[in-house]
């Protein structure tokens, strides 16, 4: 089977990053190479000399080759005659294909007497966003990670398989489901006002649990078209919660904008500090302003096949996952996730599930449904 497993990619990126993240150098914006000196963000020019380099490991991953022609997607964007629905599904859409991925956050204000800016975090990935489903009012795009590392000896690693994020686009949806802090999300209901001409974007972990869902509008002008979300609350990243417990939730705004090789997603976050579910801390709730910027490069040439394999192995499971999971939020006004059960966490749970899915032994739906029902009453309350 080409690639590693879920479990064998997570060590295979614990031993090349040295920090237990998915890192890099920052790879060059005009090449397919990193560069040789990692580039700094916002760099509080006047703290110490290093003090604001970037954490992160130092792994490189294999080169790539940037497409510099506007893509076929982005072309059909601009097209004549489109409804305002339908450009905005094109934008959606756009998002799709192959990518050289780039994430970089930084705090930029800070709120507290005796603020020190912590340094910034930079991470890359090369990933596949696949289409699973392209519905009138409905969109759901899926990310899987595709990667090689250069390993200490020189060598390339086999191809690393990682189930990334997943985002769901719904027209003009009436019932979202927010987070609210303690690993809770509620439902949030709106009125037709609210969301005419809006879209919601509902953003799920590896393992298919929620994270955030947010609702705005496309903004559309030749050669220019994107979508901001209105303010949402949404647990620590893994970037964070690895290294902070001094506040609870970022309550941020995203920003999509398509680009004619690729698009952006930028985020504005304030990390909150809260006195309860949905209640901010009445002393200093907030702790400083953090500024994200995601760019996703298409690539042409890169080999994902390792990811469609695992797809083609595993969808079927993951589509279960997802059924599940919309039962389980339709079903229930307030559902909270356990941060672990038993030890374990939710996504290792899952994704060692998956890994045992081959050739030799196809997916069962029937004892599939029977497990996640089982793994979910586990990890979750309502």
């Amino acid at each position: 089977m080409p690639g590693l497993t879920i479990a064998g990619a997570l060590l295979t990126l614990l031993a090349v990053s040295g920090a237990g993240r998915v890192v890099a150098e920052n790879p060059s914006q005009t090449t397919g190479q990193a560069p040789e000196q990692r580039q700094y963000t916002y760099a509080w020019p006047y703290t110490a000399k290093g003090d604001m380099a970037p954490r992160g490991g130092t792994s490189t991953g294999s080169n790539v080759t940037l497409v510099k022609e506007p893509s076929a997607a982005w072309q059909a964007l601009q097209a004549g005659g489109l409804s305002a629905k339908e450009r905005d599904r094109r934008a959606i859409l756009a998002m799709a294909g192959p990518y050289r991925a780039s994430f970089d956050f930084i705090e930029t204000v800070g709120f507290t007497p005796d603020y020190t800016p912590p340094r910034p975090y930079q991470s890359w990935g090369t990933e596949f966003v696949y289409v699973l489903a392209d519905e009138p009012d409905f969109i759901s795009l899926q990310h899987i990670m595709v990667m090689k590392f250069e390993m200490p000896d020189g060598t390339e690693s086999e191809p690393v398989v990682i189930k990334h994020w997943r985002q769901d686009w719904r027209y003009q949806d009436r019932l979202l489901n927010v987070f609210i802090g303690d690993g809770t999300w509620e439902q949030r209901k709106l009125g037709e006002s609210e969301v005419a001409g809006a879209w919601s974007q509902a953003v799920f972990q590896v393992d298919d649990s929620p994270r955030y869902e947010g609702i705005g509008r496309w903004q559309h002008s030749p050669g220019y078209s994107s979508w901001q979300s209105d303010t949402t609350w949404r647990p620590l990243p893994r970037r964070e919660f690895s290294v902070r417990d001094d506040y609870d939730a970022l309550a941020g705004t995203n920003r999509h904008t398509i680009t004619p090789t690729g698009w952006i997603h930028e985020e504005d976050n304030l990390k909150l500090v809260l006195a309860g579910r949905g209640e901010p801390a009445t002393g200093q709730p907030y702790l400083a302003r953090e500024a994200g910027f995601n760019r996703y490069e298409r690539i042409r040439d890169h080999d994902f096949s390792a990811g469609d394999e695992y797809w083609e192995r595993t969808g079927s499971f993951w589509a279960d996952v997802r059924k599940a999971w919309d039962r389980l939020l339709a079903s229930n006004a307030r559902v909270t996730l356990l941060e672990e059960s038993e030890g374990e966490k939710l996504f290792s749970v899952m994704f060692e599930y998956a890994d045992g899915i081959s050739a030799k032994q196809p997916y069962d739906s029937s004892a599939g449904n029977a497990f996640i029902a089982e793994t979910l009453a586990r990890f979750s309350s309502r």
